[in-house]
């Protein structure tokens, strides 16, 4: 995933709209809107102040960018964080798995909620053993 597909995704899944974000992040409209097509690049102030305003770390914002570290808790999808912490079903979930459907996109969009990703995980894995 690029950068700017990753700032678009964060936006998204959150339901705010570019103004909401632009407004805590006090950074422009137009601004924001060249960084999620990709026309701009941001300094790592910028990185900071939009992580700062959907209250990640820049390790978490930058989760999953390509040529970019590790996972962290904070980083992953909305929806497979809870199914991770549920205490019935999270323990099943490997780091390995983990990575992978945190890679999920169906038609362009992740699941939502913890049940979706259950869903996913379960039918995934009788394909695959």
């Amino acid at each position: 995933m690029k950068l700017h597909e990753r700032l678009r995704e964060l936006r998204s899944e959150r339901g705010l709209r570019l103004k909401d974000v632009a407004e805590v992040a006090d950074i422009s409209v137009p601004y924001l809107s060249d960084l999620e097509r990709g026309r701009t690049n941001p300094s790592l102030e910028t990185l900071q102040t939009l992580a700062g305003a959907y209250q990640i770390t820049v390790h978490d914002l930058l989760e999953g960018v390509e040529f970019y570290g590790a996972s962290t808790e904070g980083a992953l999808p909305k929806g497979l964080a809870d199914l991770i912490a549920d205490p019935t079903l999270g323990p099943q979930i490997t780091p390995d798995w983990v990575r992978t459907l945190s890679r999920i996109e169906l038609r362009g969009k992740r699941p939502r909620d913890k049940q979706d990703w259950y869903e996913i995980y379960l039918h995934l894995k009788r394909i695959l053993n």
